[in-house]
């Protein structure tokens, strides 16, 4: 069990099952099971699932004044996320609607209301900084003091980029020239993926990227290893909704590599484990156990032992 900080973005998500993106336009639309809402954000997202895989997590974040707790932590969810840390200082809670289609694309509007002019009390979040083991990042505004706290505490820093463009970049160079571990997504993505990711680690000397390429898989850079791989996708589940893929993939990664410092073998479980999840609808749903991952882990590759 690992002790890991994480701050970032929680928000209210709305899923919304579509025929095909673009939309055709309709005045009304029905459908049985095609809407869906829930917390979500990848901060939130990934608090419970590094929780789910047992570690002790210490969650940041910034909300609405009137976030319902129960939608934070639902009765009927088997495991409760730490809300101490979750200051309420926004008016609303930031919010998204996803809708996605049977092509397993996704449009997204997202409104973070005005996250951006507020900032989180470190006095809180020092004591936390200094006993963890880990620290993962969102790119978030309010997030940018952790980076400092946790180099000032010595401690490996994770971030995930957030829908990364060449144009936006030099507002991450916080994030991207501290973080030892780094997760990107490609649908933003406008030159090849590994002159992409090699030009990360030229310009930034990272330890470990991973590039997610949705149902084409990934790609993993291990500065220590020497290797740069793509590797693919694995099914383990029908596929319901991907919304929040990413974010289990590298909270799973991040899990299995904190405890055996393999990140070959951690790939290829947050592999397993993103593939279990994209079958539930909700980002933050759908997560395998320790002990399903091993199982799955023997039979698709034959490898017994973390």
């Amino acid at each position: 069990m690992s002790k890991v900080v994480v701050a970032g973005i929680t928000q209210v998500e709305t899923i919304v099952k579509v025929d095909r993106i673009p939309i055709e336009f309709h005045l009304t639309t029905a459908g049985k099971d095609t809407i869906h809402m829930s917390a979500g954000g990848d901060a939130y997202n990934e608090s419970l699932a590094l929780t789910w895989l047992g570690n002790d997590v210490k969650f940041f974040s910034i909300v609405g004044k009137n976030i319902d707790e129960g939608l934070l932590n639902p009765p009927d969810r088997r495991i409760t996320l730490d809300t101490k840390y979750m200051l309420r200082l926004l008016e609303e809670t930031p919010q998204v609607v996803i809708l996605y289609d049977k092509q397993r694309r996704q449009q997204l509007f997202e409104d973070i209301k005005n996250l951006r002019d507020v900032s989180y009390d470190m006095d809180l979040a020092e004591p936390e900084i200094k006993d963890c083991d880990l620290v993962v990042l969102a790119n978030a505004n309010f997030c940018r003091p952790f980076v400092k706290a946790a180099k000032d505490h010595n401690k490996k820093i994770a971030v995930n980029i957030r829908s990364f463009r060449r144009e936006k970049e030099k507002f991450n160079t916080d994030f991207l020239s501290n973080a030892n571990i780094l997760y990107f997504s490609d649908d933003a993505l406008e030159e090849d993926p590994y002159d992409f990711v090699k030009s990360i680690e030229s310009t930034y000397g990272t330890d470990i990227i991973i590039l997610g390429q949705g149902a084409e898989g990934l790609i993993l850079f291990d500065r220590e290893k020497d290797i740069i791989a793509h590797y693919n996708t694995v099914k383990t589940n029908e596929v319901v909704n991907t919304a929040g893929a990413g974010n289990a993939l590298i909270s799973c990664f991040l899990h299995f590599y904190m405890e055996n410092g393999d990140s070959v073998a951690a790939i290829k479980n947050a592999l397993l484990f993103a593939s279990y999840k994209i079958g539930y609808m909700g980002t933050s749903n759908g997560f395998m156990t320790p002990e399903q991952v091993e199982q799955w882990r023997n039979l698709i590759w034959g490898i017994k032992g973390a």
